[in-house]
């Protein structure tokens, strides 16, 4: 079931929510039991199929982290620690079957020439995510963070349906205090109020912006694979086009989510961590991976950089840790090459970064005006991103190469008025550049100089006032819902 939705937003939601606070009324358990119920059929909508797999790892999972906290701390550094290895052991075998198992033989089969598969494998939505946050459940459990073990808790921190498809990866120290405290199954209607602001921002950046700009990104990307078949390169325009179309593209529809999926989760009085931080303002990669998907940076830092030896050996050792972390984020995200290709851009950028910072930046360019600094920071960050989506958004690496090479004027396709007016890819995929610029320039203006939407708030006092909040947003949904097509699911539904 998708969040941008005539069933979820007039059924699905309301009925959920009605039910959550009516149940609590009678106990506090039964309402928890309703919502991780409620959850499941949320994620059951897709392929029913799949729930047995999703609670399998449930109740593995919640036995073993059971397992591991009984067995006391005599044994911290050997059956614990075992158990914790083939607990998690269990859980990637599982994700690399169903995510990996075809790229890998795919990837032998053209090394040896053999023909090896296991047949179709439908991808489980959102495996990725709630494999992620049970393994950091299992880590905890370990090191002794975790301090509560109710099942239906336990049941509702994984599979809580605002963030169950595409995250945030969470943390069950900070979930299950939530789930427990009595305040979380009161009506707090400035909440609600709030979600609701924050449900349809999310809903308006994925219906008017990303659904908006995803046509003209596909046909751009399409049309360079039909040029590379009869030898057609294209211009530095169509390339930068596509390639913002993207940028942008991702941005809406991740950050539409991310709001979605706070707003949805305040309604029930559950904050979930900040997931995106208007990552585009980053004058750095660095900082860029600390605004972008943020809860995935947290957990590839925390689980992955750091017990690989993160800066405790060395600087040699420590950008081999970076290096190492981001191209297995960058598998994670997909089981292609592109994305592996992807990763370790990243992880270039992010050692290029660091050096950059110990030997130029903090010796001879102290006297750079920090705006000035930021500034320059700030453009090249924004140039790097773009350039790493192209080979993120691309079918192949050859594909890649063409758009990167038009993009810096290496290969291309040069601009003349007569390809402007019949000839460029835009126009022969039936869209015009000038629509295509009405839609970019905007994006650009709300992603640059916008505030983050977690500082957006509904404020209550005046009457009118709250009249007038309650008037935009319900007009804004309105014009959000009014826009609902084809079958659009959100990006990070398919990593």
């Amino acid at each position: 079931m998708l969040f941008n939705s005539y069933a979820f937003i007039f059924l699905f939601l309301p009925v959920v929510l009605l039910g959550f606070f009516q149940l609590a009324r009678l106990h506090h358990a039964y309402a928890a039991a309703w919502l991780a119920i409620s959850s499941l059929f949320f994620y059951g909508y897709w392929n029913p199929a799949y729930v047995g797999l999703l609670l399998g790892s449930i109740v593995c999972n919640y036995a073993f982290g059971m397992w591991i906290a009984k067995s006391g701390v005599q044994h911290a550094t050997a059956r614990k620690r075992h158990l914790l290895i083939f607990a998690i052991t269990a859980n990637l075998i599982l994700l690399g079957y169903y995510k990996y198992a075809n790229f890998f033989l795919s990837s032998a089969s053209a090394l040896t020439g053999s023909s090896l598969s296991l047949g179709d494998i439908i991808l489980p939505l959102g495996i990725s995510f709630f494999t992620f946050t049970q393994i950091a459940f299992l880590v905890d459990t370990y090191q002794g963070k975790v301090k509560e073990y109710n099942f239906i808790h336990y049941v509702l921190f994984v599979t809580y349906f605002p963030h169950l498809i595409a995250g945030p990866v969470l943390h069950h120290k900070d979930m299950m205090p939530q789930f427990a405290h009595a305040s979380t199954y009161r009506i707090n209607w400035d909440n609600i109020a709030t979600g609701l602001l924050l449900f349809t921002l999310g809903l308006c950046k994925k219906v008017l912006w990303a659904d908006s700009l995803a046509p003209y990104a596909t046909a751009i990307f399409d049309s360079v694979n039909h040029g590379m078949a009869v030898g057609m390169l294209p211009t530095i325009y169509e390339a930068w086009s596509g390639a913002l179309a993207y940028t942008l593209q991702i941005y809406f529809d991740f950050s539409g989510y991310t709001d979605m999926a706070l707003g949805i989760a305040l309604m029930f009085n559950i904050r979930l961590p900040i997931n995106f931080n208007s990552p585009y303002k980053s004058t750095s990669i660095i900082e860029f991976w600390r605004r972008w998907h943020m809860t995935l940076s947290a957990f590839l830092r925390d689980y992955l950089y750091i017990p690989l030896g993160g800066n405790r050996h060395g600087k040699l050792r420590r950008y081999g840790n970076l290096f190492v972390t981001m191209l297995l984020g960058g598998l994670w995200h997909g089981a292609g090459w592109t994305f592996v290709v992807w990763g370790a851009l990243h992880g270039a950028y992010l050692i290029v970064n660091h050096l950059w910072r110990e030997l130029v930046s903090e010796r001879y360019l102290r006297w750079l005006p920090n705006r000035v600094d930021g500034l320059l920071g700030g453009v090249l960050t924004f140039i790097a991103v773009v350039t790493a989506w192209v080979v993120f958004r691309a079918e192949n690496m050859a594909q890649t190469l063409v758009i990167w090479k038009a993009m810096f004027g290496i290969e291309f396709r040069p601009i003349t008025f007569d390809m402007v007016a019949h000839g460029n890819l835009l126009l022969q995929a039936d869209m015009s550049g000038r629509s295509l610029m009405l839609l970019l320039v905007p994006g650009l203006l709300w992603i640059w100089l916008l505030p983050n939407s977690t500082r957006i708030r509904f404020i209550g006092g005046n009457i009118l006032w709250v009249w007038l909040q309650a008037a935009i947003v319900f007009g804004l949904c309105y014009v959000a819902i009014d826009q609902f097509g084809s079958y659009s699911p959100f990006l990070y539904f398919q990593f």
